[in-house]
């Protein structure tokens, strides 16, 4: 997680969250399934990394309890096989206009998914 976040009212910036304003947090998962998780939100980039099919799952707001409207997560898969993502129990996701229920991502691609309600996602970005 970025230096600095959460914030709350009263807290004062320092020059290190400052920093990390503009700085992403690198992880990599290279397994076949990932749940997205508290730790992902606020400036979190995940790379992926699988040769194989990889399944993100966008879980619900009771798993993902810091999750404000807004809240994004990119993903870049730099795996050889597709990133498709998954709506978890309850969870909606809209990508390229539509309700979708498994958008993909291929290789060297990058998509940010974004809170725009409750259990509710849209993904922008490289989908295919």
């Amino acid at each position: 997680m970025a230096t600095g976040f959460p914030a709350i009212t009263g807290d004062v910036l320092s020059a290190a969250m400052y920093n990390g304003l503009v700085a992403f947090t690198v992880t990599t998962q290279s397994g076949a399934t990932y749940t997205v998780a508290n730790t992902d939100l606020y400036q979190v980039a995940i790379l992926t990394s699988n040769a194989s099919t990889k399944t993100i799952t966008i879980a619900p707001d009771s798993t993902l309890t810091s999750a404000a409207t807004g809240s994004a997560i990119t993903f870049i898969n730099t795996g050889a096989g597709l990133l498709t993502f998954a709506a978890g129990a309850g969870v909606t996701i809209v990508s390229a206009g539509a309700t979708s229920a498994a958008p993909t991502l291929a290789q060297y691609k990058a998509a940010t998914c974004i809170r725009t309600a409750a259990n509710s996602w849209i993904i922008v970005g490289a989908i295919a």
